[in-house]
């Protein structure tokens, strides 16, 4: 069964998944992770469709990815942090494996896991002021090997050192220039061009579309990754800093990094 908070509207042969947790600037939990994963697979067992366009509730989120909230109880431990990469995992590979186009309806904040999100998708639509980035270093957290090839794919090895090391948060026209976003239009004018690009999807060949997408994800071909580095990710669950960050975020303070 899927999550509730993830809504799935339709639009002839499009697929529209809101994720809908404004009240968490549509922050994911758990629960809404598992709920993607298989709201993704049954998404693209449907041969009906021809394109998925995912956005989040309201204009001031796309989503904030991780609900850091929930860190203490979803992740406190090397055993539920293990199964909580795993989950992600899944939830991100079921966006980048959906045979279907997925198009990004970009507004707001999209941070950590949301960026992680719209990286995945096929094209990437954003408002002039939104704020995209990737946390992990504020709260002393590895971002996946998996999640940083999409990215590095996009816009280079540089743009991710700006991201994940210096923290860099990029409005809507530097992601463009960054090449993070397929395309950048007026904030009020985000939905109406993210749903034109979905519908110009679906004027063409459904299967043509599904083996080109395929066809891009072959060439680029995987990351040569051990399963033991992809494991080792999850480490920083050990580490001082991510406990004092995630005690600090539940503070309202700003965290100090010890480097252990």
């Amino acid at each position: 069964m899927t999550d509730p908070r993830l809504v799935v509207s339709r639009e002839d042969t499009i697929a529209i998944v809101t994720f809908n947790r404004p009240e968490r600037r549509n922050a994911f939990d758990l629960p809404m992770w598992r709920g993607l994963h298989a709201t993704m697979n049954q998404l693209s067992a449907d041969d009906s469709l021809r394109c998925v366009v995912l956005r989040g509730a309201g204009d001031k989120a796309f989503s904030a990815g991780a609900d850091i909230g929930a860190f203490e109880t979803e992740r406190g431990t090397e055993e539920r942090e293990a199964e909580y990469a795993h989950v992600l995992d899944e939830s991100m590979q079921s966006i980048r494996l959906c045979q279907h186009p997925v198009v990004a309806m970009i507004m707001g904040n999209c941070l950590g896991g949301g960026a992680g999100i719209a990286t995945m998708c096929d094209f990437r639509v954003g408002g002039e002021n939104i704020r995209l980035g990737i946390t992990a270093r504020n709260l002393g957290i590895w971002y996946p090997y998996a999640e940083i090839d999409p990215i590095i794919q996009l816009a280079g090895t540089g743009v991710v050192s700006e991201m994940l090391i210096e923290g860099r948060i990029f409005n809507g026209r530097e992601a463009y220039e960054k090449g993070l976003l397929s395309r950048v239009v007026a904030d009020d004018q985000v939905e109406a061009e993210a749903m034109a690009l979905a519908r110009r999807i679906t004027e063409g060949a459904p299967l043509s579309a599904r083996f080109h997408k395929a066809a891009i994800r072959k060439v680029r071909g995987p990351l040569p990754i051990t399963r033991e580095e992809e494991i080792a990710t999850s480490d920083f669950i050990r580490t001082e800093d991510f406990r004092n960050a995630c005690k600090s975020f539940m503070a309202k303070q700003k965290p100090v990094f010890r480097g252990r």
